[in-house]
């Protein structure tokens, strides 16, 4: 009779063991790692950074106040730019569109409206989600 005991604990403990290890990737893969943190709203990126700049750098109050200046400086000429890439490519679109019309008929144009219409409403649509 114990000779049939050592087999059946044997089982209990491998369909326990198979069981842990099947829920423990079935937990991985429908409940993947997530990011460490948020991501930073621009003040609080640059309040982080001039932080970790007087720490790890020992930067005195004049040259925090420098370090603002630049910071202050890039950000506005990375607007600039990101409103000149912006502008380009208004302009493109706007020079592709012509040259759509000039090859369509009276009776396309309505149409062809209507569509860059529709199409500009999903694209807005889909830009606020």
């Amino acid at each position: 009779m114990k000779r049939w005991n050592v087999p059946i604990a044997l089982y209990l403990f491998l369909v326990f063991v198979s069981g842990a290890v099947v829920g423990a990737l079935g937990y991985r893969v429908y409940n993947p790692p997530v990011a460490r943190s948020a991501r930073l709203t621009p003040d609080e990126w640059r309040k982080q950074y001039l932080n970790e700049m007087q720490t790890r750098v020992n930067l005195t109050p004049d040259q925090v106040e420098k370090v603002n200046k630049i910071l202050d400086d890039t950000d506005a000429r990375f607007t600039s730019a990101r409103q000149q890439h912006h502008d380009v490519v208004e302009q493109i679109k706007e020079e592709h569109r012509a040259k759509l019309r000039s090859i369509m008929t009276a009776e396309q144009l309505p149409k062809y409206e209507q569509f860059r219409a529709d199409r500009d409403a999903r694209s807005k649509a889909s830009n606020k989600k």
